[in-house]
């Protein structure tokens, strides 16, 4: 073990060595042209940056994952934003399936582009810290649509993504979630031929299920393709977490954090699942069912009731329509004595970072610029007169797009470069991203007028020790737990003897001391407001 770790420390030395020796190394290709000036407000609110961004033509690399097969100097996005900001970006892309591995050859040969994303925050805060990718707030004088947002009007972002000394090594994502994007949903057409409502709690919620089994007594009512975070999407409901910290959760009735597998309301949440199976409500694959075969129970009257992201709520009409054009898949109340769903943030972290070399500034002036309102209209919404014109809903409309069966993101990433994961910084709501099917936007009013939203967990910032030692303890545990979860409601001799059996073991395992990482991280950020 002594042996092993001094190889990773070894390593580690090398490629900190290897990314400090590639500092600087980037190369303008720009020429030293002057550009022309601009005027205030040509591209609309640049949140008072002045445009261009650079005084002579410059080229900065931008890596990002993307399906997209040709983001060249042809794209609407890259010729706008050198026009606009004197800023060629070349956008280094890869296919979401290997980017990770090839971040993991690019930032161990030390060649970091100028901008890059995807790496996790513990990663980019130990390159930081060798200063192999730049403290973006020592830079905040010249950023004012980073300062703004991220350090007057949420000052927590520094003390959640920042490190101990409060220097924050990634550039957030403003405003990115819509309220509601996944929840149980139901076949209206089929509730409503048997004469069901639907439910509004959860003891409606089975005898729902329990109806729809009589009418059908060949299907399982309820079908997952989730596996085992069928846990997680159901704990909201138990009012245990709303951070991707789960099962790790913060109780805001006595300001702690806790470990969901062990709690009483977990323990109520597998007792209604064990009711379920055991009547045969509870699809029994609903641990290891695929997406094929959860799509077609769901379309062919084999299951009715399901958790997922509100885009199936179309998708599966779509699939179906010219089989069963009555075929009505609805967003569903919660399920849970919460009745709660999850809240999403409104800042996300993509961990999005800049390499310190000769290029610095003007990536980070790139970067605050695409956070500006200007910034935020080109790369999810386009070009007015140019690419799209508003349409009488309030939407955008591209016109050489007419003839598409539909234009959705993928599309306008496709066709435009815009929409680039890790290059939105700020997406506009004006965006076709945000609108809502007619089903889809029944999701949002359900929830977002009846407030139904579990109170969002603190983002905690952990030192180097603790990171470790969560990952150390984090990933037997949850292993455990969710052994334990699938035998609990699979295997009828489990019952109460069991559950205290588990609870011990997991003590045994960890769960105080992971817990205690948790408290004593929430107790520095509780001190530093």
């Amino acid at each position: 073990m002594m042996l092993k770790k001094r190889i990773s420390i070894v390593l580690a030395a090398t490629l900190f060595s290897s990314i400090l020796a590639a500092c600087g190394s980037s190369t303008d290709k720009g020429g030293s042209a002057a550009l022309p000036s601009q005027e205030p407000g040509q591209y609309g609110d640049t949140g008072t940056l002045t445009l261009p961004l650079v005084d002579k033509p410059t080229t900065i690399t931008y890596m990002l994952p993307s399906n997209a097969k040709d983001l060249g100097p042809g794209k609407l996005v890259v010729q706008e934003l050198e026009k606009r900001t004197g800023i060629k970006v070349d956008f280094q892309t890869y296919s979401p399936q290997t980017y990770q591995d090839k971040l993991k050859v690019i930032v161990a040969s030390g060649k970091l582009p100028d901008i890059f994303t995807g790496l996790k925050p513990a990663e980019l805060k130990k390159i930081g810290k060798q200063n192999g990718v730049v403290a973006i707030n020592k830079y905040a004088d010249q950023l004012p649509n980073f300062k703004k947002l991220y350090m007057e009007e949420n000052d927590w972002v520094l003390k959640s993504f920042g490190d101990e000394a409060g220097d924050i090594y990634t550039w957030p994502i403003y405003n990115l979630n819509r309220k509601v994007n996944h929840g149980f949903m139901f076949r209206k057409d089929i509730f409503d031929e048997l004469g069901i409502k639907e439910w509004t709690n959860t003891d409606e919620f089975y005898e729902a299920l329990k109806k729809v089994k009589a009418a059908y007594p060949d299907s399982y009512p309820y079908a997952s393709k989730s596996l085992a975070n069928i846990f997680r999407d159901w704990a909201f409901g138990w009012g245990l977490g709303n951070t991707d910290q789960y099962p790790a959760y913060y109780d805001e009735k006595d300001g702690t954090w806790k470990y969901a597998a062990v709690q009483q309301a977990h323990k109520d949440m597998l007792d209604f699942m064990k009711k379920l199976y055991n009547e045969k409500l509870l699809d029994p694959e609903f641990l290891t069912d695929t997406q094929d075969s959860w799509t077609t129970k769901m379309t062919t009257d084999k299951s009715f009731v399901t958790f997922d992201w509100i885009g199936r709520l179309d998708l599966f009409y779509n699939q179906i329509k010219e089989q069963n054009p009555d075929y009505d898949l609805r967003y569903a109340n919660p399920v849970g004595p919460t009745g709660n769903v999850r809240t999403l943030p409104e800042v996300s972290d993509f961990s999005v970072a800049v390499a310190k070399n000769k290029n610095t500034e003007a990536s980070l002036k790139l970067l605050d610029y695409l956070t500006s309102p200007s910034g935020s209209e080109l790369m999810t919404i386009g070009v007015e007169g140019v690419n799209f014109e508003w349409g009488e809903d309030g939407f955008p409309v591209y016109p050489e797009l007419k003839d598409l069966p539909l234009v959705d993101i993928t599309v306008l990433e496709d066709r435009y470069a815009m929409w680039l994961e890790g290059a939105y910084l700020r997406p506009d709501h004006r965006s076709i991203y945000y609108r809502f099917s007619e089903k889809e936007q029944e999701a949002q009013d359900k929830i977002v007028k009846a407030d139904r939203f579990e109170p969002l967990d603190p983002i905690l910032n952990f030192t180097d020790e603790e990171t470790s030692k969560i990952a150390e303890l984090q990933t037997s545990l949850q292993k455990s737990a969710e052994e334990f979860n699938a035998k609990y409601i699979l295997d009828a001799g489990y019952g109460e003897a069991q559950w205290a059996d588990f609870q011990t073991k997991l003590s045994r395992s960890g769960v105080e001391e992971l817990m205690s990482i948790y408290n004593e991280a929430q107790k520095r950020y509780d001190e530093s407001k």
